[in-house]
């Protein structure tokens, strides 16, 4: 199964470039795994943020379009625990499924095309984090639950 995350704009802190290479590097070991950051122009990063997550929008649904399973990182989604997302990835594979993508969105969001686009909706945390540092958390998230249904050592309940 191949995993892609899919990102708006790009990290801007070194400490979040490292750690997302780390955490890819370690997925690449499990299954077929690709960070991709989309950005828009700069002058398109100006606009009032319902134009923008338009925007943002027509970039997001031509990668959906090519998934066979797409998850919104979404604060409405559902709240899993590191197990049961262990389990939602087992699924994804035993349905054969051959491209899940994960998507997080911008500052303001995802417009409502994206909404109704996804089959899925996941919420990492009922608190707010920077859409920069959700990368960290949610790649984590991704090694943890290959490490899960692998038994492997890393997590410990």
């Amino acid at each position: 199964m191949k995993i892609t995350f899919l990102n708006m704009g790009k990290p801007n802190e070194g400490y979040l470039r490292e750690g997302i290479a780390m955490y890819s590097s370690r997925l690449k070991h499990y299954t077929q795994f690709e960070v991709v950051d989309l950005e828009l122009p700069a002058k398109l990063q100006k606009l009032p943020p319902a134009e923008l997550m338009k925007k943002e929008a027509e970039l997001q649904l031509k990668w959906m379009e090519k998934a066979d399973f797409s998850v919104l990182l979404d604060e409405n989604g559902k709240m899993l625990s590191s197990v049961e997302f262990a389990g939602f990835i087992g699924q994804r594979a035993v349905q054969s499924v051959r491209h899940l993508l994960f998507v997080s969105g911008g500052s303001w969001g995802f417009d409502m095309a994206v909404h109704k686009q996804a089959q899925w909706k996941l919420a990492l945390s009922p608190m707010t984090f920077p859409h920069q540092l959700v990368r960290i958390i949610f790649l984590e998230q991704l090694y943890r639950a290959f490490t899960i249904l692998r038994n492997e050592p890393y997590h410990n309940p």
